[in-house]
């Protein structure tokens, strides 16, 4: 490839990022765009809609690089997590090492490999490449001492800023397991593998072993109910095939049973109970898997059980420390635990007949690298190969478009292999995704490009010589790898910031759909699993190609450069915390770079030995056994914290906690709260209980007040929680979007809203029950009442109110109305009663706003002066 070809793919690059950056800076500004660009802060503050005409709105801005720029580690850390950090600790590393590398490169090697022979020289833009690499140095030169310096320099501050960042990021890590935040997954394990018994339930089994072993550290249990698409299709054939086997008799009896609630009997209905607790507890037990959430009363006891081996039985009682509640994979932890290695080994096998089928196209691009090799495999194509400019097009840039185009179904395909594999939390599995994502790079885009065309034509060659193919193959590949890093790292850059599938999305949803609200559009996760090979990748690239060509490296130090505004603005506006793994991705950014940093030397030695430099060539091996033995000293001194949680630090919080007053109580009452599986609102709905329609998990999007006023990742302290609820004390006029006045349903029959019980006082979680007792000569008619209140904390706030206990301070009427231009589904409800007096002598109302409509009965309660 001549150098005329890598400036037409450097210009075709810089163009489209040139647009798409100035595209991104006008978008952003546009209230329509808000939800894709701010997703970030969308999910925390409520967007102000700007009205009419803005001259400034329609003029391209750098202020979002300059915001991006100044924010600090801890508004990084607030709105990505520990994982963000990293990932941007990432990327500065690899702005300093490449820094000193281009630096050594552009101006030490460089100049010898392009003067390295006397040979007739051209204009530069019609200079082939290779005379910028190492090929065109002389065999036997004496210059290569300088090679070999440039390796050493390169190695030794490699792993001085790699000690420095292992060593940042491991306090950082500590900081976060001892964050003031209580985390519930410390008090948590998860034990999978339960024995089945005929004779008891998961639940007595579980209670009964950690009751006998774990008697005092444990506190309670949880059973995992299985869940995932099949479970739902099966529980959805049941209950339309009990539906089917419902008799005539057994309607007319639950008609009955209706008119009896309502002429005030309790006989049949508590018999009806009890029937129908029975009957879902016997459907609960059906559903019951092998795993189990079991809780402790503090952080070591939990650490102790997660680490210990259960049973003789390896297979059976397996423990591990809970992921966060937010996290958890629900449907990985109903797998039967012995199915796994299963799994892992037909997973295996998929990977190496997809990395089979994956050379395909990486044969493709390297054919289009080499024209040669074109016009010998496709004659028709050599007069349109000749028309000015298609043949730079063609070798400079068209190849790395194939191989991206490939390349765009790796990242989805791995997730679904660690989702198969049996991860446990999202997080993990995203983990797992970006470890098989980074081999496959390296192996396919990679050694595979290097490997591609060679591997059948001079099989016996390699096996005979792989000094000979390390030291040919490799240099020759470095035109194809310029053209990769131009088109797959500056390029994807500027399509990452415009989020071109996001606005398609937006745009679909509200000018086809005709959807206009833009909570609903949901918001998205970093994605770790492709931005995490890719820079690692790039890190291979420049560690590989140093010495060899260093005419890469100013790309890669540009493309560090923007990528460290992107992201940093990314993870401050766009995407959305909802789960991190504490900072794990770092060893695998170290284990990386030490393994492109071992590669670097033996393709160095190798070549530098082809080049008849025996001297040189033997140098490059002391340096590769300093690199192993800085490698296991890290891993031994750092990587167990990323692994572990040290027993100390878990010891000391758990006396912190105890020594401050009623904080483990709290803790502890959390605990059976904090886990809530999906599975657990379908058993609520069938068993009568109220489950919100709104609820936070299935929420995307919290609208809040204001974007432009509130900082990156930082949530304002004046808005509530979304499942703040009111005390006691909170003014009974206020009700709740989903107050109602409601009759108790059947037993068979699930209520949307909370049903109304003559019980105690109670706080519910998700609704707000008003309950009312009324003289038992009349009939209780309780009519759904749905409330809409702007001004409202919470969609999920509670309260309970119990009339006789609470007299009203108004005489005449208390009166709950809707606007009466709308338009009522149900029938007007009015209900006197004089036997309850009133002191006071005015009346209350509580109204709906009226641009608000309702699509339940407004009732109106009238309570005249019994005196």
């Amino acid at each position: 490839m001549k150098l005329s070809a890598l400036l037409t793919s450097a210009g075709v690059n810089i163009t489209v990022c040139v647009v798409l950056f100035t595209l991104y800076s006008l978008l952003r500004k546009q209230p329509t765009f808000v939800h894709v660009y701010f997703s970030q802060r969308f999910a925390q503050v409520r967007t102000r809609q700007l009205s009419g005409f803005n001259f400034e709105r329609f003029v391209p801005s750098p202020s979002w690089i300059l915001k991006a720029w100044k924010a600090s580690d801890e508004e990084i850390i607030a709105a990505g997590g520990l994982d963000g950090f990293v990932f941007v600790r990432m990327i500065v590393f690899s702005f300093r090492i490449f820094s000193i590398v281009t630096t050594l490169g552009l101006f030490l090697v460089l100049p010898l490999n392009y003067f390295g022979q006397d040979i007739r020289r051209q204009q530069i833009p019609a200079e082939s490449l290779e005379v910028f690499t190492i090929v065109n140095v002389e065999p036997g030169s004496r210059w290569f001492w300088v090679h070999c310096l440039a390796l050493y320099i390169i190695s030794f501050s490699s792993c001085l800023l790699l000690y420095l960042e292992y060593k940042s990021i491991s306090r950082k890590r500590l900081e976060y397991l001892t964050s003031s935040a209580p985390h519930p997954s410390y008090f948590t394990v998860l034990v999978r593998a339960i024995p089945k018994s005929d004779e008891e339930s998961y639940s007595h089994t579980v209670k009964k072993f950690f009751m006998n072993y774990y008697a005092s550290s444990y506190l309670s249990h949880q059973i995992v109910y299985r869940s995932g698409a099949v479970q739902k299709l099966l529980t959805g054939a049941e209950e339309v095939l009990e539906a089917l086997n419902t008799t005539p008799e057994e309607l007319l009896r639950e008609s009955d049973l209706m008119k009896c609630s309502l002429c005030g009997g309790t006989t049949r209905e508590h018999d009806s109970d009890e029937g129908r607790v029975n009957l879902d507890g016997s459907d609960l037990g059906k559903k019951e898997s092998g795993a189990a959430l079991v809780f402790f009363r503090n952080r070591y006891a939990a650490l102790v059980a997660s680490q210990g081996l259960q049973s003789p039985n390896p297979m059976s009682w397996v423990t591990n420390l809970a992921p966060e509640p937010d996290d958890v994979y629900w449907s990985n932890i109903c797998v039967p635990y012995r199915l796994l290695w299963i799994r892992k080994i037909a997973l295996l096998v998929a990977s190496i007949l997809f990395v089979a089928f994956f050379l395909a196209p990486v044969s493709l691009t390297q054919s289009l690298v080499h024209l040669d090799k074109l016009h010998k495999n496709f004659p028709f194509l050599s007069g349109i190969l000749k028309w000015p400019g298609v043949s730079e097009l063609v070798t400079g840039y068209l190849p790395s478009v194939v191989l991206i185009l490939f390349s765009y179904i790796v990242p989805p395909l791995m997730m679904l292999f660690s989702k198969l594999e049996g991860s446990i939390s999202r997080s993990g599995r995203k983990r797992s995704a970006c470890i098989k994502v980074l081999c496959f790079f390296i192996w396919n885009v990679f050694f595979g490009n290097i490997l591609s065309g060679t591997v059948i034509e001079r099989f016996n060659e390699i096996i005979k010589n792989v000094n000979h193919l390390l030291s040919t193959a490799v240099p020759s590949t470095a035109t194809f790898f310029m053209t990769y890093v131009l088109t797959s790292g500056w390029a994807s850059l500027s399509v990452e910031l415009l989020q071109p599938f996001g606005l398609i999305c937006g745009l679909f949803s509200r000018f086809i759909l005709r959807n206009k609200d833009a909570s609903s559009h949901g918001t998205l996760t970093f994605p770790y699993h492709t931005e995490v090979p890719r820079i690692l990748l790039f890190g291979l690239f420049g560690f590989a190609y140093a010495i060899l060509a260093p005419l890469m490296l100013p790309l890669l130090v540009v493309y560090f450069a923007i990528a460290y505004l992107v992201y940093r603005n990314q993870i401050l506006n766009v995407y959305v915390t909802k789960y991190q793994t504490g900072g794990t991705y770092w060893p695998i950014v170290h284990n990386t770079t030490i393994f492109s940093m071992v590669l670097m030397q033996i393709i160095a030695s190798a070549v530098l030995g082809f080049k008849r430099s025996p001297s040189a060539s033997s140098s490059a091996i002391p340096l590769i056994i300093c690199t192993l033995l800085f490698h296991e000293y890290c891993r031994q001194r750092f990587e167990p914290l990323f692994k572990y949680t040290p027993a100390q630090t878990l010891i000391e919080m758990d006396r912190q906690d105890e020594e401050e007053s009623g904080r483990m109580e709290k803790m502890h009452q959390r605990l059976t709260s904090a886990y809530s599986q999906q599975q657990f609102k379908a058993t609520a709905l069938k068993l009568g209980k109220a489950v919100p329609e709104n609820d936070e998990e299935n929420m995307s999007i919290h609208k809040v007040h204001d974007i432009e006023d509130i900082n990156p990742g930082k949530s304002p302290s004046h808005l509530p929680s979304p499942r703040a609820s009111l005390e006691n004390g909170s003014p009974p006029h206020l009700p709740s979007p989903r107050a109602s006045l409601e009759n108790r349903s059947p037993p068979h029959l699930p209520s949307s809203h909370t049903s109304l019980d003559k019980s105690p006082p109670r706080l519910p979680l998700s609704h707000t029950s008003l309950e009312m007792k009324s003289p038992p000569h009349l009939p209780s008619s309780r009519t759904p009442l749905e409330s809409k209140s702007p001004h409202l904390p919470s969609p999920h706030t509670s309260m309970d109110i119990k009339r006789p206990l609470l007299p009203s301070p108004h005489d005449q009427s208390s009166e709950i109305k809707s606007p009466p231009h709308l338009a009522s589904s149900c029938t007007d409800v009015e209900i006197k009663s004089p036997l309850l007096p009133s002191p006071h002598d005015q009346s209350s109302e509580i109204e709906n706003p009226p641009r608000l409509s309702s699509s339940c009965t407004s009732v109106e309660i009238e309570e005249p002066d019994g005196k």
